[in-house]
């Protein structure tokens, strides 16, 4: 059975996240990056799950100068198996027509079954998870941007990410490195876009391309709102930048030595950008 509010491996003791309040408009969100699971779920899924293969691993580390260049940065403690932070709480897919995973995912990013048959969570147990996981988070992100837009005017997120470059089951060869989202351009100032796509573009290093597979999930959509002084872009890295792709799935200090520059370049630019005043 689903485990209900209360049992002891459900609830977490602590803040369901993590908040650095920074001094700029810049907001750094980095919703896959927590690591901890109720064992009464984990029971319940394939023992493989218990690798967390489909985490954004290492991310904390790489983007750990941005706290230092004076950007909030917020982070979950849960797992993206428990809950998806940059799904819709409606779970309706946010690439129609393609493989997908879910509010609470059903799929390893290799799309085999996450749970054990008829282990399945309930509708019930989705909403209880939102109430605990998803929604805490999200009013932290608000909460945070209207802090932001109050003391600077406006606010610039980014919604930093990293996948394995090579995932059949969700696209068809190989991932370019740096997956810039920017909801085709509605999620942020054309300008900034612009500014973004030049910066990528100076480099030579990693391959770049936007708005083409991973065009930004529901938090760069929902909250990118440009009109109303929030822009907001997704940054989707491919772990080969950075890190081992096989498990145990290593931090490689060389590599992300020559990703940090482009990263920090990227920051400052998010920091320092302003809107067009007319």
């Amino acid at each position: 059975m689903p485990p209900s509010p209360g049992d002891p491996d459900d609830t977490l003791p602590v803040q369901p996240f993590t908040l650095h309040r920074g001094s700029t408009p810049l907001l750094l969100s980095l919703p896959h990056t927590g690591t901890w699971m109720p064992e009464a779920v984990l029971a319940r899924m394939h023992p493989r799950a218990a690798e967390l293969e489909d985490t954004d691993w290492h991310l904390g580390r790489l983007y750990a100068f941005a706290e230092a260049l004076g950007a909030s940065v917020l982070m979950p403690v849960a797992h993206r198996y428990l809950i998806d932070l940059n799904r819709p709480p409606e779970n309706v897919p946010m690439y129609p027509g393609v493989n997908n995973t879910g509010l609470c995912p059903l799929h390893f990013f290799t799309g085999e079954a996450l749970y054990q048959p008829g282990e399945e969570p309930s509708d019930a147990e989705v909403q209880q998870r939102v109430t605990q996981w998803w929604q805490p988070y999200h009013d932290a992100l608000k909460s945070e941007l209207q802090r932001i837009q109050a003391r600077h005017g406006h606010a610039v997120v980014l919604e930093g990410h990293s996948i394995r470059s090579e995932l059949p089951w969700l696209f068809e060869g190989r991932l370019w490195d740096l997956n810039l989202g920017t909801a085709s351009g509605g999620s942020c100032a054309p300008e900034l876009r612009a500014g973004v796509i030049d910066l990528l573009s100076s480099q030579s290093r990693w391959s770049h391309v936007a708005d083409r597979r991973f065009r930004g999930g529901y938090i760069t959509r929902h909250y990118g709102r440009p009109d109303h002084g929030v822009h907001t872009l997704q940054l989707e890295m491919t772990w080969r930048c950075y890190m081992d792709e096989a498990p145990p799935y290593a931090w490689n200090a060389a590599r992300a030595a020559e990703v940090q520059p482009v990263l920090q370049s990227l920051l400052t630019l998010l920091r320092d950008w302003r809107p067009d005043p007319r």
